[in-house]
């Protein structure tokens, strides 16, 4: 893995940890929306799109 897979896997890994912390909710239901549009954006290994819908997870858990 190259460094910036690295850094997006590990951003995955707390964006995830941060969902299943957060109490049920419409602010949940939007994150969890984008945390797996966050998934298959990794899996077609595009980094870009990954990190912003992982940005946009957060964002819509705040």
């Amino acid at each position: 893995m190259t460094p910036e897979q690295n850094k997006t896997a590990e951003k995955m890994k707390s964006v995830k940890a941060a969902w299943d912390k957060a109490p049920a909710g419409p602010k949940k239901d939007a994150a969890l929306k984008h945390y797996q549009a966050a998934e298959k954006a990794n899996t077609a290994k595009n980094d870009t799109d990954t990190n912003k819908e992982l940005d946009a997870a957060t964002h819509a858990l705040a």
